[in-house]
């Protein structure tokens, strides 16, 4: 997945703690309801009056099987197994007495809000205990057990359980009768509603443990099943599941068919997927290889399917060399998923792709063109790294997200060559994963997890950055050769089973003929990352002494270090760069090779980002790079290494942001690389909007804009650029001159010197909005009623977030938890704008409520949400007050769940350094 639990099985109390968290965290930054503000057009329908009784029923219904516990309490040794939620200690138990499971799935998707389904369930049974399945769908209709009933009060706790005494050794039958919600968010069957034809489209998302939401089943990873499904849908609709159809039946006077789908090769259940809908169908054959793409009918003309298809061969052709052996699955199909959360979703036999991501509205930039073809690349490798070779348990989940991201950019860098990939790897990578790592809040890659309900609090950048980062790493100390032979041997050990972490470095040591347990407890057991300092001392030009100090960045102690190989580059501005491998090893790491060297230019010592640590430069280096060097470096990837590194002197308080800002006024017009130039854009917005000081923006703001405006319109840039510039301009603009700039834009033609397309229309309207620009309202109307699109819609909710008055802002944050109608991707779309920095005033008041409805997101929210919920609410705010309202929840709340504590200090970490960055620039003013 290039990104469950619901609250449904809580006890009595628990409920009502969560339900008294979620309506404070609704209504407790303003009473009033009003309705302003959220008339932007969203697709679904409107939120009903009775918001509050619509939340607590909500809440309700999804707690409604563990209303079933009533009276029948377990035997005491079954207990704590059917405790909520799926816990480690159930999984490991079932894990050792449940093998060869088999699903019989039968689904009716012809209504619009549930699925009524049948599932038969058959395994082999070892040991005399219970078996218990999970089960958190809307209803349980019927159940037996070898055809025996099962009694009152079987499903409990969001599980079934099944007595013993029903059961036999060796081969076991169950057949489940149940229903399952069909909803825009909330349920395990998504539904979106495409108002541009009126067709409904629906698909599946069940990872982490969501397959239990939808259907009675063994979910965990480590049961992988053989599945049969069997769909019934209107007969205008496509449908696609994991296997190839088998069959097809019209029934009903031909308003349904069932579509039989071929019985697939063992799966774990997140993996379960189908989609349905009236889908536009295109497909390839070549060399043998067939492949079905789906698209929703009203963006077919723009989805690009000849190229799409042409891209998804190649990844699974490059994988097949690489892994040395086939694609391990019947077929391979991918779905184009309208407002689906994640980048990708890497079912086997059907991959779902955002929508969004895939299918560009204006000409796209390089970033967005290599964003797009790195997640075909990370989905197929999921396909021999996830989903062939699975995780045993969510706590190894970065063995199978770290690994696809790894495997992409070396796949990338064969099939691209001129996409310099390692530099794409560094930026989409490596400043994620330090700005998480350095925190309090950070975890291992190895993720210690006792129950699946925290699943979620799991994903993030540590598995997702930190660890194709420590991949790096790990294959330059043991060789590519090695690494890849390692590779192969896992998997070749574990197909179509599970493994850990402990499995896939044992193949890999193996191959390389060397132990690797250090670098495991290193990098796997081991939370946090290493400080790396520069320190040099030069006599009489020529360099006395070179070494490398090394702490961790969580504090000044030496214990513990990490040992890495790195390579330190020495320039000079007169003569070739000198390269010296290095491995660190303690404290303090002498580099010998370089002493009685000429003083070089500047000193840099991770080049080609072997290294995973925060490199701290020596203060002769920067000031080099601040005296042209950075401009004059050829090398595109070191450059974009060198602009980090200054950022980092900016977040560890040694060099004043509007220094930075002066520096990118100067030195960033030459730059001509599209991919550095966003990625320092970027990082000159955050600058400006957060770092200074009120007195410091005034100062830069005129010629922050004119260099961001001038950049944009020069045509001897390429396009990628252009575009970058233009797109900072408009999220920057704040003059007078600047937002009369951006509202000529809404009546022009072109922009960057290409025609300006509704996306770009929707973000100057946003901004307008933001800073509440004159004939902002009315542009808004205007576009609205221009872009009457699927995705016009879709951007009017989003953009209508950032008006800046307190009705709205009080509208949408009753919507966030009320609206059961409204679609997740579109709610986690609008927080920037509701937590835009302008607003900070105005929504400094819902930052407590925000933080005590954590436990409800949680459980009631997809994977990524919380991340965004807390990413958008504590960096919208860069004062103390904020940073005193996040303490103050933390120390009102000491048995917040470990999981959830650890994000918040993860994301508080960012308001803090805007809290010091700033008191720093002032500090230096005032001196």
């Amino acid at each position: 997945m290039s990104c469950r639990p619901t609250a449904g099985a809580a006890s009595r109390s628990a409920r009502a703690r969560t339900e008294a968290t979620a309506r404070r965290a609704a209504l407790g930054a303003d009473r009033a309801g009003s309705a302003a503000g959220a008339s932007a057009a969203c697709a679904e329908p409107k939120p009903r009056r009775g918001w509050r009784r619509a939340l607590i029923l909500l809440l309700l219904t999804a707690a409604a099987p563990a209303a079933a516990a009533g009276q029948h309490q377990p035997p005491n040794s079954t207990a704590p197994l059917l405790a909520p939620g799926i816990s480690h200690v159930l999984a490991r138990h079932r894990a050792a007495t449940i093998h060869d499971v088999r699903y019989d799935l039968s689904l009716d998707v012809t209504a619009l809000d549930s699925a009524v389904g049948r599932v038969t369930v058959r395994f082999r049974r070892s040991g005399s205990d219970d078996a218990i399945l999970d089960f958190r769908g809307r209803r349980l209709a019927r159940a037996e057990a070898n055809g025996r009933p099962l009694p009152a009060g079987a499903a409990r706790n969001g599980h079934i359980l099944v007595p013993a005494r029903l059961l036999r050794p060796g081969e076991n039958v169950l057949d489940l009768a149940f229903v399952a919600a069909i909803a825009p968010s909330g349920a395990s069957i998504i539904r979106n509603h495409d108002p541009s034809d009126g067709s409904d489209y629906l698909y599946t998302l069940l990872v982490p443990a969501d397959a239990s939401q939808l259907f009675p089943c063994f979910d965990q990873p480590d049961l992988k099943a053989r599945v049969r499904l069997a769909l019934a849908a209107p007969a205008t609709w496509s449908v696609v599941a994991n296997g190839p159809v088998a069959s097809a039946d019209t029934l009903v006077a031909g308003a349904r068919v069932v579509t039989r789908f071929a019985e697939t090769r063992p799966i774990s259940t997140y993996l379960i997927a189908f989609a349905a809908g009236p889908w536009h169908r295109e497909t390839t054959s070549r060399n043998g290889r067939t492949i079905t793409a789906y698209v929703r009918r009203s963006r077919a003309a723009e989805a690009d399917l000849d190229t799409l298809l042409a891209l998804n061969r190649r990844a699974l052709d490059w994988m097949e060399r690489y892994f040395g052996r086939p694609y391990p699955f019947e077929k391979f199909d991918f779905v184009l998923a309208p407002a689906f959360p994640f980048g990708g979703m890497e079912h086997p036999g059907a991959v779902f792709y955002s929508e969004d991501g895939f299918v560009f509205r204006e000409r796209p930039t390089l970033p967005r063109r290599l964003g797009r073809y790195s997640t075909i690349l990370h989905e197929a490798a999921h396909q021999w790294f996830g989903d062939l070779v699975t995780m045993r348990w969510f706590d190894d989940l970065w063995l199978k997200e770290g690994f696809a991201t790894f495997m992409a950019s070396k796949a990338l860098g064969d099939l691209e060559p001129d996409a310099d990939t390692w530099k794409t790897f560094y930026l989409g990578n490596k400043p994620s994963a330090y700005a998480v790592d350095q925190t309090a809040g950070t975890r291992p890659l190895w993720q210690a997890l006792d129950n699946l309900d925290q699943a979620k609090s799991n994903y993030g950048a540590i598995v997702y950055n930190k660890a194709p980062s420590v991949l790096k790493q790990l294959e330059y100390q043991v060789g590519d050769t090695a690494f890849q032979a390692g590779v192969r041997r896992f998997l070749q050990l574990h197909a179509y089973a599970n493994a850990t972490w402990r499995d896939l470095l044992g193949a890999i040591g193996r191959a390389a003929g060397r132990p690797l347990d250090e670098f495991g407890r290193e990098f796997m057991l081991r939370e946090g990352m290493p400080v790396v300092e520069q320190r040099v001392a030069v006599r009489d030009g020529r360099i006395a002494r070179l070494a490398l100090t090394q702490r961790p960045a969580d504090g000044p102690s030496p214990p513990p270090i990490w040992t890495e190989r790195t390579e330190v580059l020495l320039a000079w501005r007169d003569r070739p760069p000198k390269r010296i491998p290095v491995t660190l090893r303690g404290p303090v790491t002498e580099v010998y090779e370089a002493a009685g060297l000429p003083a070089p230019e500047f000193i840099f010592a991770n080049a080609r980002d072997y290294g995973y640590f925060l490199l701290l430069l020596d203060s002769a280096s920067v000031q080099a790079l601040e005296g042209g060097a950075l401009a004059r470096t050829g090398d595109a990837f070191l450059r974009a290494m060198l602009w980090g590194a200054l950022w980092d002197q900016v977040r560890t308080y040694r060099m004043a942001p509007e220094r930075f800002v002066r520096l990118a006024l100067r030195d960033l017009p030459r730059e001509p690389d599209e991919q550095i130039v966003p990625v320092t854009l970027a990082r000159l917005d955050r600058a400006v909007r957060a770092y200074l000081l009120p007195d410091a923006r005034a100062r830069v703001q005129s010629d922050v804009e004119r260099m961001l405006w001038e950049a944009a319109g020069d045509t001897a840039r390429s396009y990628g650029v252009r575009k970058a510039y233009a797109d900072a301009f408009i999220g920057l603009a704040m003059s007078p001159a600047g937002l009369a700039r951006l509202g000529e834009l809404l009546s022009a033609d072109s922009l960057a010197g290409e025609p300006l397309r509704d996306p770009t229309r929707w973000d100057v309207v946003a901004r307008l909005l933001e800073v509440q620009a004159p004939g902002a309202e009315a542009g808004f109307a205007a576009q609205e009623r221009r872009d009457t699109s699927a995705d016009g819609r879709r951007r009017a909710f989003i953009t209508g977030a950032g008006r800046a008055d307190s009705a709205t802002k009080r509208s949408y944050f009753e919507r966030y938890f009320a609206d059961t109608s409204l679609n997740e991707e579109w709610a986690a779309g609008s927080l920037g704008q509701f937590d835009a920095i302008e607003h900070e005033a105005l929504t400094l008041r819902y930052l407590r409520p925000a933080l005590d409805s954590l436990p409800f997101i949680q459980a009631n929210r997809r994977i990524f949400f919380l991340e965004s919920w807390l990413a958008a609410f504590l960096r919208g705010q860069t004062g103390d007050a904020a940073l005193g309202v996040v303490r103050s929840y933390l120390d009102a709340h000491p048995h917040l769940a470990p999981d959830l504590r650890r994000k918040v200090r993860q994301h508080m970490d960012e308001l803090e350094r805007t809290v010091r960055i700033r008191a720093f620039a002032g500090g230096l003013r005032g001196s």
